[in-house]
């Protein structure tokens, strides 16, 4: 896709605040038929940058300088292309050494691709299965649930797509929807919510005491770099399918978000299905590092370490700096 490029700032271009890390309380109240009631949430003070829009012909340079570093990225640039792609292709052709081992071996692999709106987990699928046979690699992506499988337990809809021996899958978007997307916009009670994080762990130490290789990744992104991804969907006919309702009502609910990220890592990173963070602004090496990650933690025939290569610390990892982003009480 073409980059924007904005070197000429027009004399009546409004000038954007910078951003706060101001936002509302979680409300986690509905009508008890998954429609959110209005709350106090609904009359705060908007978080995004004053006079931001989807609507301008091109995004305002304060955003587009920003976005790269926002968040605290490590790196200025985006990877260079020559080098991404080489690496892909290392990388991928492992994957395909790993694909043919656990067919034979009959092992199960399940990946779950966590993220804010707009972090990229869509990209990392899809370079990741780029090349792999759909008969024993495939993508689950469900839709919002149905008046049924409101009424069933909660993991049972998730549970019907795990893998059978022999296969991987990769969820984009998993039940962890309850501890994001259901909490901050009112999807879900609280009780609901407390139930999830006391058994979203006994649910996950079922799966690999079972056999299941489960690994959990987490895609985060600054503000200013999501509000350009956003923009990007907005004034590009074949993206704009991935501007959903609940993404554009997430706009200006980054720190509502980010609360319920810190939350969520606090009951459901355990040593026996713990999370791995992703800082995803650049989403070559995101795509790099999630595959890597894979090869490097499973065995399997003529897997060559100098191919995978090493991870980046700076990018993909476990530790307290990856789960507790600064934010506002």
């Amino acid at each position: 896709m073409g980059k924007n490029k904005h070197k000429d700032k027009k004399p009546d271009e409004p000038r954007f605040e910078p951003l706060t890390d101001e936002a509302a309380t979680v409300s986690s109240s509905h009508d008890g038929s998954g429609r959110p009631l209005k709350s106090s949430e609904d009359d705060h003070t908007s978080t995004l940058p004053k006079g931001y829009s989807l609507d301008p012909p091109k995004l305002p340079e304060e955003i587009e300088d920003a976005s790269m570093r926002s968040g605290g990225y490590p790196y200025d640039k985006r990877l260079k292309r020559e080098e991404y792609e080489e690496e892909l292709q290392a990388l991928q052709i492992e994957l395909m050494k790993l694909q043919k081992h656990n067919l034979k071996a009959g092992n199960r692999i399940l990946c779950l691709y966590e993220g804010r709106d707009g972090s990229g987990k869509g990209s990392c699928i899809k370079a990741f299965n780029e090349h792999m046979n759909p008969r024993n690699t495939r993508t689950v992506a469900l839709p919002k649930p149905t008046e049924t499988e409101r009424g069933q337990l909660y993991f049972q809809r998730y549970a019907a797509h795990l893998p059978t021996a022999g296969e991987i899958v990769l969820f984009d978007r998993s039940w962890y929807n309850r501890a994001g997307v259901e909490r901050v916009m009112g999807f879900c009670t609280p009780d609901q919510l407390a139930v999830f994080l006391r058994e979203a762990p006994e649910f996950e130490g079922l799966l690999i005491r079972d056999g299941i290789k489960l690994f959990k990744y987490y895609l985060t992104i600054g503000r200013e770099m999501q509000l350009k991804r956003f923009y990007e969907r907005a004034k590009n006919p074949l993206k704009q399918w991935k501007l959903s309702s609940v993404d554009l009502a997430s706009l200006d609910k980054y720190d509502d978000y980010t609360r319920a990220e810190i939350e969520m890592f606090r009951f459901t990173n355990t040593a026996t299905a713990p999370w791995t963070v992703v800082r995803a602004n650049d989403q070559r090496r995101a795509r790099l590092e999630t595959i890597r990650h894979i090869l490097l933690s499973v065995e399997y025939e003529g897997r060559d370490l100098g191919a995978i290569g090493k991870r980046d610390p700076l990018i993909i990892g476990s530790g307290p700096e990856f789960f507790h982003p600064a934010v506002s009480p």
